[in-house]
């Protein structure tokens, strides 16, 4: 089992070359499938390093704070959406527990605050060729849109449960999680067209 250093280590050299690679073959038409294997590398290799070092990440104070912090602007933006929108009628319960009056109840945990997108947003622009000064806006945007995305994401899940829709599990993992990742996608997909086509090949590792 690999420790952090080396697999910081690994990962710095693995990019390194991935760098000079795309150096050399970043041109003519074929330049977008560059683009989408470049993405899918650094999306695979980021869920590869997050679940190697999830626990140690988490036990950093600050990166565990600031999900507690997140999973409870999710809950209280959720809860009065569902709330004062959708009009149910719920009461709460610690830790960010909101229980509907089918008597079932919805937990906003830590893992649900959407910290790993954050961090996965942070990775893919930090490393995927762009302007610098672009970065220092869109990542941030990718922040809020991913925030955005999880509020919803919990409102549809709290209203699925609340009207006793059948399937809630599949929902949340196979319709609510994969939104994150159209999201992200989207992002992507919009920089490349925005702010990577424009870019000389000189240009593309700043």
């Amino acid at each position: 089992m690999l420790h952090a250093p080396e697999c910081l280590h690994l990962i710095y050299s693995m990019v390194k070359q991935l760098k000079n690679y795309v150096k050399a073959a970043y041109r003519g038409p074929y330049r977008f499938v560059y683009d989408i294997g470049l993405f899918m590398i650094i999306t695979y290799g980021f869920h590869v390093f997050w679940w190697e070092f999830a626990d140690q990440i988490k036990s950093v104070p600050p990166i565990i704070e600031s999900a507690n912090r997140l999973a409870v602007e999710v809950f209280k933006a959720s809860y009065w959406i569902n709330e004062w929108v959708f009009g149910l009628n719920m009461t709460t319960e610690p830790l960010n527990v909101m229980r509907f009056e089918n008597g079932k109840a919805l937990e906003v945990a830590e893992s649900c605050s959407g910290l790993k997108q954050f961090f996965q947003i942070a990775i893919l622009f930090l490393l995927f060729p762009g302007s610098w000064k672009h970065k220092l806006w869109f990542i941030p945007l990718g922040f809020l849109a991913i925030h955005v995305t999880n509020i919803v994401r919990v409102v549809i899940l709290g209203l699925w449960m609340a009207k006793e829709i059948p399937h809630w599990d599949f929902a949340h993992d196979w319709i609510m999680r994969p939104m994150y990742y159209v999201v992200i996608f989207g992002l992507w997909y919009f920089w490349n067209e925005q702010f990577n086509t424009a870019i000389t090949k000189q240009e593309l590792f700043r």
